[in-house]
């Protein structure tokens, strides 16, 4: 398909810099394949049952952005992952300082580029091997460039950025739509019996990289980890088999779960990579619901949505959201999505 058939129009004004307080106090769009209704996050229990399971994303997101010198040259780094003992890939900036062999000096934690790829991504060497006490202590959070342009990380950020849930680290992004939830909203819907699952995928390096084709079908996806322990699955194949539904928390969790699935919708255990890009056309297996937040025009994330609820509705919705005021990417407001093949109401 072409990617500028996921083009809408978006104001500069409805980019959200901080999140609202309490989290759960944020807007939520539920949309359904014949109505957009308007809502508040705090509400999300009265749109679910005792039978439904809600799939949450447990990754942390590393405080991974540091800055350093080249000699007497500023630059930065996003870790991306770890490769080896004391290496870690990473994007950085100016790319063209980081050539193999050059030393790198982060604030008194030292390091060498030992390569860098074609897309201009780079490996450093560090001089020590277990690198995440340093990274908590000299590094940023990773706030998306939309948010980082227009202010100064800070250390409202370390908190604002992490899910209540967090716990598994490894990610350079934050699973979004995780961010709403607050204790006493995860209390208010296991008292109605409402079930949670956790599973893991650590956001990586292709939610920075914009589109470059035209085409979506030469658009490559940056594999990211994720595991789905036995516990889990079975957990949500069990709530399926009762009649109740899988309500993915987010886009990472929901392309977790359709890469566990088998044709008929079964969760399997999974630890590894994936690589899945979901498009209009794609049958989902796996996911009942989806709660998600805003996505970038023309990016891999409004075109999964646009798959799970029909791009004509999504770009409606979107507008909606935009005339309406709602609050767009990471620290703005939430989306409710029914499935366009099938209307499953809630009560």
């Amino acid at each position: 398909m072409e990617v500028e058939l996921f083009d809408f129009h978006l104001p500069d004004s409805s980019i959200a810099l901080r999140p609202v307080v309490p989290r759960d106090a944020a807007r939520m769009l539920v949309v359904r394949p014949d109505a957009a209704l308007d809502r508040i996050f705090n509400e999300l229990p009265g749109f679910l049952t005792n039978k439904d399971i809600l799939v949450l994303n447990n990754t942390r997101v590393l405080p991974a952005r540091l800055s350093g010198k080249i000699g007497e040259a500023r630059v930065e780094v996003t870790l991306l992952k770890p490769v080896g003992i004391g290496k870690w890939t990473a994007l950085a900036k100016p790319g063209k300082k980081f050539k193999p062999g050059t030393g790198v000096d982060f604030m008194g934690l030292k390091a060498v580029v030992y390569s860098k790829g074609e897309a201009g991504e780079i490996t450093l060497k560090f001089d020590i091997n277990n690198i995440l006490q340093a990274i908590d202590k000299k590094g940023k959070m990773p706030l998306p460039p939309y948010i980082a342009k227009k202010r100064e990380v800070d250390d409202r950020d370390r908190v604002d950025y992490q899910t209540k849930y967090a716990k598994i680290d490894g990610a350079v992004a934050a699973p979004t739509a995780g961010l709403h939830f607050t204790e006493g909203l995860l209390n208010s819907l296991t008292e109605k019996g409402v079930k949670t699952a956790f599973v893991t995928l650590h956001v990586g390096a292709g939610t920075f990289l914009p589109i470059k084709v035209d085409d979506t079908d030469d658009h490559i996806m940056h594999p990211e980890w994720g595991e789905i322990t036995p516990q889990t699955a079975n957990a949500i194949n069990e709530t399926r088999e009762n009649g109740g539904r899988v309500v993915a928390v987010g886009t990472t969790s929901l392309r977790l779960l359709e890469s566990a699935a088998n044709p008929g919708g079964k969760i399997h255990r999974f630890k590894g990579e994936t690589d899945i890009f979901i498009t209009p056309g794609y049958e989902f297996k796996a996911v009942d619901v989806l709660m998600t937040n805003f996505h970038l025009p023309k990016s891999t994330l409004f075109m999964l949505v646009s798959a799970f609820s029909g791009l004509e509705v999504m770009k409606s919705a979107y507008k909606h959201a935009v005339d309406a005021g709602y609050r767009f990417y990471s620290y703005g407001d939430a989306c409710l999505l029914f499935p366009a093949s099938k209307l499953q109401r809630g009560p």
